[in-house]
């Protein structure tokens, strides 16, 4: 599915711990809400949607355009579910920076715990596998710093994790949302929206997109078929001539690809997927195997960005766009149903629920 346009500008950290509290109790109480109401697998659907994840993180307080809006509604999901894990079947793992590389361990703890009911190693290598479709496979110009994994006690799972752009200056993110249930194959169009500004590259090497299909089979093709030494005097041609393009993932140098080579020698992948989980596959030795495949076998990679989303509501200011009020008043409805189910005397939510419902009474 591709879906994806919009701006995200990069979370600078700072949020009040009042108010962080405040959120972290109304993301908590819808989650409920949503759950008990529906189903833990519907708040992985929820989650997994990126007009409504904007939405739950303007009920948190954020403008449609504030920074961190992710990182910190992600952080207040998390703190919020803290404590309703065990009885709600849904736990939060990941988050900014240090937290996402913290996942596979918060994961095998769950499980440790007695309240996940099936292997976490798996899930430890869907996280691992999800990040690194989006760091690599996906070659966007942005770096990934944020990772989360919601799971369930059944093994359901949703991710939503964000970049931010490789280049100097950059100040808009990009935001990347999966749910295990619509991903037929992880790298093969496996998110269910991918949110960001499509006028910010130029062109975007797209490895999960179907027209890559041929590069995907080549790739670990190459490294089976041609000899080692045949492959490495085509990456020092590739080095030394105009192949460097797009998004800042410049071929390394012979050294760096040598002994990646070594490896991938000792142990050729069996398949795409099983090639970027290789250790020291990164974007730019990814980069000069796919553009050495493309070379060899006379394949092409898909390089359209695949960013299409639009936000589903729009911006009370006309930005992007004016605000699509019946679209609005449907995702209000789902709100007011969570919102209803929430635990008694929690006045956030209430607080929440009176603001939108002005809003769409002063805007009707």
């Amino acid at each position: 599915m591709r879906t994806g346009t919009a701006t995200l500008p990069l979370h600078d950290g700072r949020c009040p711990p009042w108010l962080f509290r405040r959120m972290a109790s109304l993301a908590g109480a819808v989650a409920e809400a949503i759950v008990e109401e529906f189903s833990p697998a519907t708040l992985l659907e929820r989650l997994a949607d990126p007009g409504w994840f904007q939405a739950f993180g303007a009920v948190l307080g954020f403008d449609w355009h504030s920074s961190g809006l992710t990182t910190v509604t992600a952080a207040a999901l998390k703190a919020g579910l803290a404590a309703r894990s065990r009885d709600l079947g849904v736990y939060v793992a990941g988050g900014k920076g240090a937290h996402a590389r913290r996942t596979p361990a918060e994961i095998r703890g769950a499980a440790e715990s007695g309240w996940l009911r099936v292997d976490p190693e798996p899930l430890v290598a869907t996280s691992r596998l999800v990040a690194k479709v989006d760091n690599a496979a996906v070659q966007d110009g942005y770096q990934l710093y944020h990772h989360v994994f919601v799971f369930t006690a059944a093994g359901a799972w949703a991710v939503i994790q964000q970049g931010m752009p490789a280049a100097a200056g950059g100040t808009m993110a990009r935001r990347y949302h999966w749910l295990s249930d619509r991903v037929a194959d992880p790298v093969v169009e496996p998110h269910t929206g991918i949110v960001g500004d499509v006028a910010v590259v130029p062109e975007v090497l797209d490895l999960t997109a179907g027209a890559s299909a041929a590069v995907r089979a080549a790739t670990p093709r190459l490294l089976r078929e041609v000899p080692r030494a045949e492959v490495s005097r085509g990456l020092a041609t590739l080095r030394d001539g105009d192949w460097a393009y797009a998004v800042g993932h410049a071929i390394p140098g012979a050294d760096v690809l040598d002994r990646l080579l070594l490896r991938l020698y000792d142990r050729p992948p069996e398949d795409f997927r099983d090639l970027l989980l290789t250790d020291g596959v990164g974007p730019k030795s990814l980069r000069a195997l796919v553009m050495l495949a493309e070379m060899i076998y006379g394949v092409r990679a898909a390089r359209t960005d695949p960013v299409r989303y639009s936000f589903a509501h729009g911006g009370k200011d006309g930005h992007p766009y004016p605000v699509d009020r019946t679209r609005y008043d449907q995702s209000i409805d789902v709100l007011e149903r969570a919102l209803e189910r929430a635990r008694r005397g929690q006045p956030d939510a209430l607080a929440a629920l009176r603001r939108l419902a002005r809003w769409r009474t002063a805007s009707g």
